[in-house]
């Protein structure tokens, strides 16, 4: 069997201090077949009797679960592991191939599943999702820091109030238990109907924990194509009313200008965004020896080459711990990069920027109001604050623009409705052709009387 080992290290116990020194637990670490495992513990005398448990089980040549971290003789068979314990396995095993925005989409799928599939009551709900969110569902934290203290019991409840797989085969009651999950999945915290987006995201992460259940067989068929359920229809192309014109994009990137010596630093980086179609996180990663050419003569193209962007994951789901990590472009593998063209007013506008302000650490063109890394929070202060000045009182109560992304959206159906050419408008949006009509199909305005008149132009006498 692939799922024990007899392959079990035991370390000593560990005193836990707070910045007082005062001790305030003991922690006993151990290793099945290589992978580390962790408990905590009130008081020395709890964590020497585990210890002991564990090493009797080990001197008797005991075989270790790799599910669990215990020995097999302590657990249920294995028809009776739990959703809880189930779902620690399936993050542990989709972690290393996952980006950190999928790590972040699976524990909070997982997490409103659970909810879903408890047998029990514990009192703080709350608690119980805080806990699988900021610890359990990530497997670096998980793996290198001890649970938070307050959420310790909630932890150990989790352990033994989930249902167990088997119900979910169970005829009858397992299709119940099933649409439970999906009716959660479906629903924001408060209840409310969820974007439908979100709902057949978590769908599809709750689907694909399914297969591994077979794959791994706890389950022998995915119980939920068992059950019907209707996925919810989702808008796939960007709102037209989203995307600001050529007067408004001027108006704006002069307000972030005005705002403040912050907005003068970031007014090049939103015009990365309208100009050239850059996405966020891509901006965010721009890097000196991207911009291949940056012409003097006016009304000159440049060119930039792409070759990573930052997304800002969280520090709970990413490798290095930090808020943003370093990935290769969207949709494209590892290594791959993007041709931009470079709008000669964009020219100008970092042309501009590199003489005031320089490159930053790593070479980056943007960089934080410390000269750290470009945040969220320093930008979107400024685009809406520019926002709001830029634009009328109807459009600022309207969609029109409503977040930085936005950007990128009028940039794209821009080349898209001028350019004429899908195949080279998709290789700079970085996108596939069919991805691009189909998500742009409503803003290629201006076009439509120019193919009324081809129309006629054909069948008239």
């Amino acid at each position: 069997m692939n799922d024990i080992s007899y392959d079990v290290r035991i370390h000593g116990i560990e005193k836990r201090k707070n910045a007082e020194g005062a001790v305030t637990s003991y922690r006993l670490s151990w290793k099945v077949a290589g992978k580390p495992w962790k408990e905590r513990f009130g008081t020395a005398a709890q964590a020497d009797a585990f210890r002991s448990e564990l090493m009797t089980a080990a001197r008797r040549g005991e075989a270790f679960s790799l599910a669990t971290g215990r020995p097999a003789s302590w657990a249920r068979e294995q028809s009776a592991l739990r959703w809880y314990a189930f779902t620690l396995a399936y993050v542990d095993t989709k972690w290393p191939y996952a980006s950190p925005n999928h790590r972040r989409g699976i524990a909070e799928a997982l997490t409103d599943a659970t909810e879903a599939l408890l047998t029990g009551d514990c009192g703080h709900s709350r608690e119980a999702r805080r806990a699988a969110l900021r610890w359990a569902y990530s497997a670096r934290v998980r793996d290198n820091e001890d649970p938070p203290t307050d959420l310790i019991p909630v932890i150990r409840w989790l352990e033994t109030n989930t249902i167990p797989m088997t119900a979910l085969a169970t005829r009858g009651t397992g299709a119940a238990l099933v649409r439970n999950a999906l009716t959660r999945i479906s629903q924001t915290k408060e209840g409310k109907a969820a974007a439908a987006n979100t709902a057949n995201r978590k769908r599809m992460v709750l689907n694909n924990a399914m297969e591994y259940a077979c794959e791994i067989g706890v389950l022998s068929s995915n119980p939920l194509k068992a059950v019907k359920w209707t996925k919810p229809r989702t808008l796939t192309s960007v709102d037209p009313r989203v995307v600001i014109n050529t007067d408004q994009a001027r108006r704006f990137l002069a307000a972030v200008e005005a705002h403040s010596e912050r907005g003068k630093r970031m007014k090049a980086f939103f015009g990365c965004m309208y100009y050239a179609g850059l996405r966020p996180e891509e901006a965010v990663d721009l890097r000196r020896e991207h911009l291949i050419s940056l012409p003097e003569a006016a009304e000159e193209w440049g060119e930039m080459r792409l070759t990573n962007a930052e997304p800002r994951s969280g520090s709970r789901w990413t490798n290095n711990g930090k808020p943003r990590e370093r990935r290769s472009l969207k949709h494209r593998a590892d290594g791959d990069t993007r041709p931009v063209p470079i709008h000669p007013d964009l020219v100008a506008l970092l042309r501009s920027h590199l003489v005031a302000y320089g490159v930053g650490a790593e070479g980056r063109v943007f960089v934080g109001p410390r000269n750290g890394l470009m945040t969220d929070r320093a930008y979107l202060k400024v685009f809406h604050d520019a926002r709001a000045k830029a634009f009328t009182k109807e459009e600022a109560a309207s969609p029109l623009m409503d977040v930085p992304y936005s950007l990128r959206h009028a940039a794209v159906s821009t080349w898209l409705r001028t350019a004429g050419d899908p195949a080279q408008v998709a290789e700079w949006a970085g996108h596939s052709v069919a991805v691009l009509l189909r998500v742009y199909a409503k803003c290629i305005h201006g076009m439509e009387k120019e193919a009324l008149r081809r129309i006629w132009d054909a069948t008239r006498r």
